[in-house]
């Protein structure tokens, strides 16, 4: 299959449809078996790429980066002390000068109407990285993983795990109902997703006969799961919360009783990283083990060091599909 895609935004997967997905993750295939062939085909020979990082990030920041110096582009890195948004000069206004000198933009950050903002002005391609509401990039990532170990995407049971109302959350949903997926998502009531992004995924997953569940029930959600996915309890900005969520989502934690629940024989084990699953670093020395268990973390379910690798492919094709020579 070949499609368009160049000119385009990609800011949420709720504008592209599965073909289009589908694509995406083809054109991801392909770019990776070339990299371990040692070939670099050069796509964005000569292009500008700038990358604005309203949050620090290892995987984003690399996979853009990498992705550039393979295709042979220039990337530049703009942090949040490298640019006067919001001090002296608009979004807006920073859109269209960065438009005017890059062929495209990725960014990474809070607001997801700052993304949409940097779309509206800049005229050229813009790439969300993550924001508060989606991070299409590392779903992209995910697919590709799971393809990779089972084949397909369609027809398979996928379960989010623990904060339902997060931006991994939002994009899994919408993706897994244009894909194919059963989905469901298992967490306190308190976190479950909002029923306006319940609503759009409700949609496309009626389009692609597929189902999604919003469970407190664990036993019932994970039951017959291919997949066990979840994310960090606490996002940046959010740690005055700890202790208040770590008693609200510590039944939610994924252990390797929860992957024996499933009654899959061989399930994957996916988490975006970084996961606090041991106590060797600063913060969970404080805290230890949270929303995965080590146990899980480092067992022969986790596919979370591929699930990483696989953001420079994904990355990659994005870029390619809508600025490049594809």
């Amino acid at each position: 299959m070949t499609a368009s895609l160049r000119g385009r935004h990609f800011l949420s997967l709720e504008d592209f449809s599965g073909e289009e997905i589908n694509y995406l993750l083809q054109l991801s295939t392909e770019f990776k078996r070339l990299k371990q062939a040692g070939l670099r085909p050069k796509n964005l020979e000569g292009k500008n790429i700038a990358l604005i990082f309203e949050k620090p990030s290892t995987r984003t920041r690399c996979a853009f980066v990498c992705a550039c110096h393979d295709e042979g582009a220039h990337p530049e890195y703009l942090g949040k002390d490298d640019i006067q948004v919001g001090k002296k000069e608009t979004m807006e206004d920073t859109a269209r000068v960065l438009g005017r000198m890059f062929d495209g933009i990725g960014f990474r950050g809070y607001k997801h109407e700052t993304v949409e903002t940097l779309a509206r002005f800049s005229g050229v391609p813009v790439w969300n990285g993550l924001t508060d509401k989606h991070h299409p990039t590392q779903v992209l990532a995910d697919f590709l993983t799971i393809i990779e170990h089972f084949g397909t995407l369609n027809g398979l049971s996928f379960a989010y795990v623990g904060d339902g109302r997060n931006n991994m959350a939002n994009s899994l949903m919408v993706g897994c109902a244009k894909m194919g997926m059963d989905f469901r998502i298992i967490s306190p009531k308190e976190l479950f997703p909002s029923q306006e992004i319940v609503d759009i995924s409700m949609n496309f997953a009626k389009d692609s006969r597929s189902g999604i569940l919003i469970t407190e029930e664990i036993e019932k959600g994970v039951k017959g799961a291919d997949v066990i996915y979840t994310d960090v309890w606490m996002s940046m900005g959010e740690e005055a919360e700890t202790k208040k969520r770590i008693k609200l989502l510590k039944p939610y934690q994924v252990n390797l009783e929860m992957m024996k629940k499933t009654g899959k024989e061989n399930p994957i084990f996916l988490h975006c990283l970084p996961a606090f699953h041991n106590n060797n670093t600063e913060v969970s020395r404080e805290i230890g083990e949270m929303e995965v268990t080590n146990e899980v973390f480092e067992s022969k379910f986790s596919k979370v060091f591929d699930e990483a690798e696989n953001r420079l492919h994904t990355i990659k094709a994005v870029m390619v599909s809508t600025i490049g020579a594809r």
